[in-house]
């Protein structure tokens, strides 16, 4: 693996776990197992080193939703936005700090970085928009929330006990209700699967 590679790994972690205020150069190097010189001359300052972080989440995002819309051509409505909404959640599972990156940017960390949303969200949101024929944002919103609620939180069964997305059970249930929640938000036809 390299350098570059290895310092993007451990910004990573320390920038889903902590967030990007909570999170030093110095801690991301030890993380690395490098110093704080080969990390700036590698991939440059804190602030570029979480660029660099948000653009490859934002990259591998935008990868798996242009080919989750490749993959609808040819199918009604209720069929495209369950296939979206289904792989936009897996990746999410499969993917949980990404999700956490942006949660903490939610909870206004890194506010002095704000070009984020405008580059990075606004592309996506148009794109499955368009993808969808979908004229309603709070519905991609309410999707957004509650996927990254249902990843980083889990839901409590009935015994209190907290089940998150590698239970197998929770995932199928919360699947059902955010399948459920998009047909009555946008009114589409047919019972949701």
């Amino acid at each position: 693996m390299s350098q570059v590679e290895t310092i993007l790994r451990a910004a990573t972690q320390l920038f889903a776990a902590l967030g990007y205020d909570g999170t030093t150069t110095r801690q991301i190097a030890e993380a690395a197992g490098l110093n704080i010189a080969t990390v700036n001359y590698h991939v440059g300052g804190k602030r570029e080193l979480y660029l660099a972080v948000m653009k490859r989440a934002h990259e591998a995002e935008r990868a798996m939703l242009e080919r989750a819309v490749a993959d609808t051509e040819g199918m009604g409505l209720a069929d495209r936005v369950h296939l979206i909404a289904d792989r936009y959640l897996d990746f999410y599972v499969d993917n949980p700090e990404v999700s956490a990156l942006w949660l903490h940017r939610w909870l206004l960390d890194a506010s002095d970085v704000t070009e984020l949303e405008r580059e990075y969200i606004r592309p996506l949101l148009t794109l499955v928009g368009e993808a969808t024929g979908a004229d309603s944002e709070m519905a991609m919103w309410t999707v957004v929330w509650c996927v990254n609620g249902f990843v980083r939180g889990g839901i409590l069964d009935d015994k209190g006990v907290r089940r998150g997305a590698d239970d197998r059970a929770a995932l199928r249930r919360f699947r059902a209700y955010l399948h459920e929640v998009l047909h009555r938000a946008l009114n589409l036809p047919g019972v949701p699967p």
